[in-house]
């Protein structure tokens, strides 16, 4: 038998995590739920469970600020995450076990069964991988729409925008795409590349910027004018004037 935590912000996914494994009659042995990184790193420092089901993004952080606290703590790990998430590419780097939303019972057994056969040196080292292209900052975006998965390379971004919890995706090539998802979503991963955001509702690739007018207008090489809110106009002017072109 093994102890496991599940670690997840869902409530749903939780409850129906376990509601799999006591019906298919696992060997686990579910212990402990937390929804947060400080919640589970010190209910996984009492418990030290053998398996963690951890989620990517959690209510006060991720999976790798978990990951980074605990290290030195020995569990194995089944990852629960999304397919627009871009730390999707990263676990298939590390080449590690992960369930997508939602739990699929077939797929956990499969991960149940190879996580089982694996030792915990190997799964370190899976896991080591999986931080490693993370932390690398993934340069596409995997997103969720209406019927197919589309991949979108964040160079050729030049601006998202928000609208009532959903996102448009403006691509160079004059083609553009709409996810069931608030641009915060994508906000960490945008912000590591050459984007700003001048309003709460748009991001935009600086490389796309053609001139800003001071009155509060940025306008695209495209053609499109992007406005700037008076709260982020000295954070944009600041940001603008300091990007490196080269």
């Amino acid at each position: 038998m093994m102890n496991a935590v599940i670690i997840e912000d869902n409530e749903y996914i939780r409850k129906a995590l376990i509601s799999l494994l006591q019906s298919e009659k696992t060997n686990i042995n579910v212990v402990a739920e937390c929804e947060g990184v400080k919640e589970s790193v010190v209910v996984v420092n009492a418990c030290k469970p053998d398996l963690i089901f951890l989620d990517i993004k959690l209510s006060d952080g991720t999976a790798f600020d978990f990951l980074d606290v605990t290290k030195n703590l020995n569990y194995k790990v089944i990852f629960i995450t999304a397919y627009e998430e871009y730390a999707l590419q990263a676990l298939k780097v590390g080449a590690v076990d992960y369930l997508l939303k939602p739990v699929d019972v077939d797929e956990l057994k499969i991960a149940l069964k190879k996580v089982s056969k694996l030792s915990l040196t190997d799964q370190k080292q899976q896991i080591t991988k999986v931080q490693q292209a993370y932390n690398n900052d993934s340069d596409t975006l995997i997103l969720s729409l209406k019927d197919s998965f589309q991949i979108i390379h964040i160079d050729n971004l030049m601006f998202c925008e928000s609208d009532k919890g959903y996102t448009t995706f403006f691509l160079d090539n004059e083609k553009k795409y709409i996810a069931s998802k608030p641009i915060k979503e994508f906000e960490k991963q945008l912000s590591k590349h050459n984007f700003t955001q001048p309003h709460q509702s748009f991001f935009i690739n600086l490389k796309f910027i053609d001139r800003y007018d001071k009155s509060g207008t940025i306008y695209l090489t495209n053609g499109y004018k992007i406005p700037v809110s008076s709260r982020k106009k000295k954070d944009f002017i600041s940001t603008l004037l300091n990007w490196n072109r080269l």
